[in-house]
């Protein structure tokens, strides 16, 4: 229970004054203008701006701030009053700059100029934006069509995003990779296989009313900390939180609420987790396994009684398929295997999943920690079973939860950001725009790495994020990048990427959400769709970093002018001078989603678009919702094997994905470093190491493919025996891009078969 946990390597409890101190520290780095306390207030608000870092919802009854430590982090570095001129090149080459760190790279602040790589010189020079549109699109024309890639990061709000798709596609392939490829890619097509929907089911009236709720690798201090408000208030009224995760996060543990005066003052704590439960990486299929078995043979005892049934009967048999199969593997499975696969006993297991059956109203909350394995949709689809047995899907206080990551990865999907054409309407394409669209599938971001090592991709956009950074098999990747015809890289600040520049190599700056976005009809907005899919609208009011940027929409255009040939329904320049008439274009494509979409953009908490399986409606082959036969234990690609370790990539809460704020992770304790590698006490002592000895980690993945990662050290932490952890994205160098879902092809990142070696 509560007062048992315990984080003995974390500092203090999340938020608080921890919070403060991590925020102050980070200003002092960015220096940001006076002005941006102003944009903090703003910030998640109706007619403020939408926070450039994670996809948490906004609630309607906003608090007086609604920002968080690491939405306060991602403001003030984007409102760096720091900059990378164009002079910085004359003091340093990319080849030199691949010897920094990633914060390094980005402590240089904004870029301030489009830039062309000069190969003669290793460094980048500047250039007219008329100039680099006129060149990348000459050379667009030129190559092959299905050898080049249009990847999205996330960041991109609905209306560029929308563009970005109709340029690909007009240009005449359907690769359009993103980067919930890398992260909830599982959800999109896990969750859409057995329930229809490729999106979480909840909305945030089901968070006030639910009375409990399990967590599955989900970390809300570092990754979504405004989520622990509503935590707060769930405890406050009774609810019962179990977690699974490897790895205790602090967030999960106690949080200090930094808008409670009385909190702060006192230190008061609100205990999250009321059981924590630390399951092996990969054993959450046993895991859950386990809880649904508890279920059943409380169920069957209350059919031997004649007691009320603990199963929901009737949602069951009007809703769902594959029971009976599902029941027989929940009944033949033994407890033993349940507690080898799945790290943990049968009493822990017993207590959760008596937790669950005692609520009435249940959320499954999941992050990447059930996503990025080799067999990540079947955990996905074992939460699912969890939550069908009693029917907590698609009413009120209940439902399945999926925390998306960057601030309009969802959305972005939503508005045909997509490489399968079946998620596209090409049909209203075409009727609105008057050409056909390519029919073929483009390629996932997996198949578009492979490429690019093959030399069959050859030339990448890349509108935002630090792709050769985020991906696995980083060496290899380092290499195939630089190989590419041609590499655009639409960025706010340096990053890794451009160190490694293609054949033809570019780099375009554009302006942050917080900016102002002038155009010839004003000021624009932006809108961006949450994890709850609702719809909200956002206004940039800071004077930006440079006179010469441009936005991410008036960027897409640009490159399209040059690139393609001109079409009267093609109105580039209409669109940039007014993005609202691309919101008109978005609801003509997609009517049932955005009805009446510039009118309702600013609605406090965003407008729905509606979710079917909300309403249990299920839109699946089957149209009901689907029970899965688990034809596995866990959701690993390997055997266990003598010296063999399961490593976990981890961020730090001084870090948004690749983004590297500081080196300050106090929730683990870890100050200074991110080049350490965490194991439990007993596994430190089996292997005959010492805390502080330093080792590399060697890939075990048996492709015959060297991989290594040395110069890091041993810090003694709790995890379960056989599973390690390190940092991402340092740790992307040790997995294989062949290593991925089953069925999605996200990368596995939470499993990675890796070795220790003495250095």
């Amino acid at each position: 229970m509560t007062d048992h946990i315990d984080n003995p390597d974390g500092k203090g409890p999340a938020g608080g004054w921890g919070s403060l101190i991590s925020i102050a520290r980070i200003y002092g780095e960015s220096e940001p203008p006076a002005a941006f306390l102003e944009t903090l207030a703003r910030q998640n608000k109706p007619g403020g701006f939408m926070c450039v870092s994670c996809a948490w919802p906004k609630p309607k009854n906003y608090h007086p701030f609604e920002f968080c430590e690491n939405g306060a982090k991602a403001t003030m570095w984007e409102l760096t009053n720091a900059r990378c001129t164009p002079d910085f090149w004359n003091e340093h080459t990319a080849t030199e700059l691949r010897s920094w760190k990633d914060h390094d790279l980005e402590m240089t602040g904004r870029l301030t100029h489009p830039m062309r790589f000069d190969h003669a010189t290793d460094r980048y020079v500047e250039v007219t934006w008329d100039e680099a549109f006129e060149k990348i699109g000459r050379t667009l024309r030129r190559l092959e069509k299905q050898s080049v890639v249009f990847y999205s990061s996330g960041h991109a709000g609905l209306e560029a995003s929308y563009l970005y798709a109709l340029l690909a596609r007009a240009y005449g392939n359907n690769n359009l990779p993103q980067s919930s490829n890398m992260c909830h890619e599982t959800t999109s097509v896990g969750l859409n296989k057995v329930i229809g929907s490729p999106v979480g089911t909840i909305v945030w009236d089901d968070l006030e009313k639910a009375d409990a709720f399990f967590f599955f690798g989900q970390n809300p201090g570092t990754n979504s900390p405004r989520f622990l408000h509503p935590l707060q208030e769930a405890k406050k009224r009774g609810a019962k939180i179990v977690t699974f995760n490897p790895v205790i996060e602090q967030g999960l543990v106690s949080f200090v609420n930094p808008q409670n005066p009385f909190d702060m003052l006192t230190g008061n704590e609100t205990k999250i987790s009321d059981q924590y439960c630390q399951v092996k990486a990969g054993g959450d299929v046993a895991a859950m396994l386990g809880l649904c078995k508890v279920v059943v043979e409380a169920d069957d005892a209350a059919v031997a009684k004649g007691a009320p049934r603990i199963l929901d009967v009737d949602f069951i048999a009007e809703h769902t398929t594959g029971f009976e199969r599902f029941i027989t593997c929940v009944r033949e499975t033994s407890w033993s295997d349940i507690e080898r696969e799945s790290g943990l006993s049968e009493t822990d297991l017993r207590e959760a999943g008596e937790s669950y059956i005692a609520a009435e109203r249940v959320i499954g909350v999941y992050g990447m920690g059930l996503t990025q394995h080799a067999q990540g949709a079947l955990n996905v689809a074992m939460l699912i079973n969890l939550l069908l047995l009693r029917g907590n899907i698609g009413r009120e206080g209940a439902g399945c939860c999926p925390v998306r990551g960057h601030s309009n990865v969802q959305g972005q999907r939503t508005v045909g950001i997509a490489e399968k054409t079946k998620l596209i309407p090409m049909d209203k394409l075409k009727a609105l725009f008057d050409f056909d669209p390519p029919t073929e599938d483009g390629t996932h971001i997996v198949d578009a790495v492979k490429g690019m090592m093959a030399g069959t991709i050859r030339a990448t956009v890349s509108l935002g994020g630090n792709l050769l950074r985020a991906v696995p098999d980083q060496e290899e990747m380092e290499r195939a990048w630089a190989g590419q015809e041609l590499t655009v890289m639409v960025s706010t600040k340096l990053n890794r990427s451009h160190l490694f520049p293609g054949k033809e190599a570019w780099i375009l700056p554009c302006l942050s959400r917080t900016e102002m976005d002038m155009q010839a009809t004003g000021n624009q907005s932006v809108t961006t769709e949450d994890s709850f899919s609702h719809i909200s609208g956002s206004t940039g009011k800071r004077t930006p970093a440079s006179k010469h940027l441009k936005s991410e929409l008036a960027i897409v255009a640009g490159i399209a002018k040059t690139t393609l040939d001109p079409k009267p329904t093609l109105k580039w320049d209409e669109w940039t001078a007014d993005y609202g008439l691309v919101r008109d274009l978005i609801e003509a494509t997609y009517p049932d989603d955005f009805k009446d979409y510039n009118a309702r953009m600013f609605e406090p908490g965003g407008f729905y678009r509606g979710n079917d399986a909300h309403k249990r409606i299920w839109n699946t082959k089957e149209k009901k919702a689907l029970f899965t036969k688990p034809e596995r234990m866990n959701a690993l690609s390997f055997e266990d094997a003598p010296g063999r370790y399961r490593l976990i990539t981890m961020r730090s809460n001084d870090q948004f994905n690749t983004t590297i704020y500081g080196y300050s992770d106090r929730f683990r304790g870890i100050e200074g470093t991110r080049d350490v590698v965490l194991m439990c006490p007993e596994d430190i002592e089996a292997a005959g190491l010492s805390e502080g000895q330093t080792i590399a980690l060697v890939s075990d993945f048996g492709d015959g493919k060297h991989r290594e990662l040395g110069g890091l050290a041993i810090r003694a932490h709790k995890l379960p025996p056989g599973t390690i952890g390190g940092y991402y994205p340092e740790c992307n160098v040790l997995n294989a891009i062949d290593h991925h879902d089953a069925l999605s092809k996200t990368p596995a990142a939470k499993a990675i078969p890796v070795r220790i070696m003495a250095q």
